[in-house]
C-alpha cells in the first residue's frame, strides 16, 4: 500500500485553489456588471462563506470518523459542479436571473468547501508536531500559487472565451483534480488514532472555544480573515474608482484585478513556500502571528489613499513613467499586505494543530475554518456596503481590527509561550 504523500495532498489543494483563484477576483466585477448594489455584491461574495461556515466543522468531524480521502473526493466533485453553475450564470442575459444563479453557484461551492480543513488535518496526520507550522505553510503556498495561476488563467479565458470561459476552465480543472485524487491520493487517518466523542455542531464550537489558547487562536483567525475578506471583496472596486477604469464597456477592471491578485499571489507563495519555516523557527509562532497582523494593518491603512485624477490602466509602460507613481505605491502596499497575510495562517494553524489531540484534528480545524467562513460572510457585506459611502471607512476599520488582533496575540499568546 502506498504511503500518504505530502506532495499529492499539496497538488490536490493547489489544483482546487487554481479553480478558486480563477473565479474569486471576477465575482465582484461580474456582480456589479449585473447591476448589483454594494450590499448585494457583499451577499453574493458571502454566500460561499455562509455555507462553508455551516459545513466546514461537519466535514472536519466526518473526516475524523471515516477518513480524509472520501471527504476530499466528495468536496472536490462538488466544487467542479459549482463552477459549472457559475459558468452558466455568467452567460445569462437576464441580470436578475444571473444574480440569483451566481448566488446559487457560490452557495453550493461553499457547501463543498471542505478541502482546506481536511487537507490541514491530513498534513497533521503525517507530520511531526515541530514541523507542522512549516508544512502548514505549504497550504498557504498553494493559496499563493492558486492566486498566481488562477487569476492569470481567468484573465486569459475571459479575454478569449468570454464571460463564461473562466467558470468552465475552473470546472475542468476541478474535475481533473477529482480524477487525480481518486487514483493517487491514499488515506492518512489511522483507524487506531485516538477518537474524541462525537459532539453536535454547537457543542463542538463551545468545546473548542472553551480551551483558552485554542479559543484565542480561533478568535484571532476570525479577525484576520474578516479584514482580508474586506480587502478581497473591495480591491477591484477600489481600483476601478481610484484609477477611473471603465467597468461597463470593457474588461479593463477585471483584467487589472487579476493582475493585482497574481502579484499578491507571487509574494504570498514566496513567503509561505520558502521563508515561513525559518521565520517561525527563529521567532516562534506567537510572535510571527503578531508581526503578520501588524504588517497587514499598516498596508490596509495606506491603500484607500492611493488614487489618481484621470484614467490610468495598469501597464508596464505606465509603471516606468513618472506618472505611474500611484501604481508603484499601490504595488508596494499590496506587497506589504501580502507578506503580512502570508505570515498569519501557517503558524496559526501549526500552533492550533499542536495544541489539539490527534483524534480531534479535523473537528478543531473545522471550527477554525468555520470561524474564518463567518468572517468571510460579515467582511464582504460590511466592506462593499461601507465602500459605497467612503472608500476609507472599510480599510481604516480593518486597520483598527488588525491592531486589536495583534494586541490580543501579544497578550494571550506571546506571554503564554
Amino acid at each position: 500500500m502506498k504511503r500518504p504523500s505530502l506532495l499529492i495532498i499539496w497538488l490536490t489543494v493547489f489544483i482546487d485553489l487554481i479553480g478558486f483563484g480563477i473565479v474569486v477576483p471576477l465575482v465582484p466585477v461580474y456582480s456589479r456588471h449585473f447591476g448589483a448594489d454594494g450590499f448585494l455584491i457583499g451577499v453574493i461574495i458571502a454566500s460561499f462563506s455562509a455555507m462553508q461556515f455551516v459545513f466546514a466543522p461537519i466535514w472536519g468531524r466526518l473526516s475524523d470518523r471515516i477518513g480524509r480521502r472520501p471527504v476530499l473526493l466528495m468536496s472536490t466533485a462538488g466544487a467542479a459542479l459549482s463552477y459549472v453553475l457559475f459558468a452558466y450564470s455568467a452567460g445569462i442575459a437576464d441580470h436578475a436571473t444571473a444574480i440569483w444563479m451566481m448566488i446559487l453557484a457560490r452557495s453550493f461551492a461553499g457547501v463543498c468547501g471542505g478541502n482546506i480543513t481536511v487537507a490541514q488535518a491530513y498534513i497533521a496526520d503525517i507530520t511531526p508536531p515541530d514541523q507542522r507550522s512549516k508544512k502548514m505553510g505549504l497550504i498557504g503556498m498553494a493559496f499563493g500559487l492558486g492566486f498566481i495561476f488562477g487569476p492569470a488563467i481567468g484573465g486569459i479565458s475571459l479575454k478569449h472565451l468570454g464571460a463564461s470561459g473562466p467558470g468552465w476552465i475552473a470546472a475542468i480543472l476541478c474535475a481533473a483534480n477529482f480524477i487525480l485524487a481518486l487514483f493517487v491520493l491514499v488515506e492518512s487517518h489511522k483507524p487506531t488514532s485516538e477518537q474524541a466523542a462525537p459532539r453536535p455542531h454547537l457543542k463542538q464550537w463551545v468545546h473548542t472555544l472553551g480551551q483558552p489558547r485554542i479559543g484565542t487562536l480561533v478568535y484571532v483567525f476570525f479577525l484576520a480573515t474578516f479584514c482580508f475578506s474586506c480587502f478581497e471583496a473591495t480591491l477591484a472596486l477600489l481600483v476601478c474608482d481610484h484609477f477611473h477604469l471603465d467597468i461597463q464597456n470593457d474588461t479593463t477592471t477585471a483584467t487589472t484585478a487579476t493582475y493585482l491578485f497574481v502579484f499578491c499571489g507571487v509574494i504570498g507563495a514566496l513567503v509561505q513556500g520558502g521563508m515561513i519555516g525559518r521565520i517561525v523557527k527563529k521567532m516562534g509562532e506567537p510572535k510571527v502571528i503578531a508581526l503578520s497582523l501588524t504588517l497587514t494593518a499598516i498596508s490596509m491603512a495606506v491603500l484607500p489613499f492611493i488614487k489618481v485624477g484621470s484614467p490610468m490602466p495598469l501597464t508596464w509602460r505606465v509603471l516606468t513613467q513618472p506618472e505611474g507613481l500611484p501604481w508603484v505605491m499601490m504595488l508596494a502596499a499590496l506587497a506589504v499586505l501580502s507578506i503580512g497575510a502570508s505570515l498569519t495562517r501557517p503558524p496559526l494553524f501549526g500552533l492550533l494543530s499542536n495544541l489539539t489531540s490527534p483524534g480531534e484534528q479535523g473537528a478543531t480545524l473545522g471550527v477554525a475554518q468555520a470561524a474564518g467562513s463567518l468572517a468571510r460572510i460579515l467582511g464582504p457585506i460590511f466592506a462593499t456596503t461601507t465602500l459605497h459611502y467612503s472608500p476609507i471607512l472599510p480599510y481604516l476599520t480593518c486597520t483598527v481590527v488588525l491592531s486589536l488582533a495583534a494586541f490580543i496575540s501579544v497578550r494571550r499568546l506571546c506571554r503564554a509561550a
